[in-house]
């Protein structure tokens, strides 16, 4: 077989196809439907539940999620952390240490609580945290809301924001 054989189907073109990013969205339901079926776990109604997520997902505070959503804050901590966000817990790794430390048996209440230096509804929002699994069914409905790419008020630029450089990176 020589080269002339083996190159005889390829075509060289000069225009190269565009691919954009796909986008797949398998949410026929709005949020507050998708989250109904898992309202038995959630700490308050689906709707406050989306409210909480859509506007959390903008960037809002968790006070200012709660005011609108007309849920107590420890409520929609409780729903985020339920729904998948990770940086719930109002204490770092050490805290969380001495937070699971309590949970088993190993710390009693009030050297947990002194040892992490957590004001009580901190450390109850941890303990809640330490305690309770994000549910799989409402990490699934929530992640569209609470990813850049599911949530339309965050722009492109906005989402890209750490890949790009400044003009003074480049001196």
């Amino acid at each position: 077989m020589t080269l002339s054989d083996i190159a005889a189907g390829i075509e060289v073109t000069t225009k190269q196809r565009e691919r954009g990013v796909p986008t797949v969205d398998g949410t026929e339901m709005d949020l507050a439907d998708r989250l109904a079926s898992h309202a038995d776990v959630l700490p308050c109604p689906p709707e406050a539940a989306a409210t909480v997520l859509d506007r959390y997902a903008s960037g809002t505070s968790v006070g200012d999620v709660a005011r609108a959503a007309g849920v107590a804050p420890m409520t929609a901590a409780k729903t985020l952390h339920l729904c998948g966000e990770a940086g719930v817990s109002p204490l770092g790794p050490v805290g969380r240490d001495v937070v699971r430390d309590w949970l088993a048996g190993d710390v009693s209440r009030a050297d947990a609580v002194t040892l992490t230096g957590a004001t009580p509804t901190e450390f109850a929002l941890a303990a809640y945290v330490e305690a309770h699994d994000p549910v799989v069914g409402l990490v699934e409905a929530a992640e569209a809301a609470l990813t850049p790419a599911g949530n339309a008020s965050v722009t492109k630029r906005e989402a890209l924001a750490e890949t790009m450089t400044d003009a003074t990176d480049l001196v």
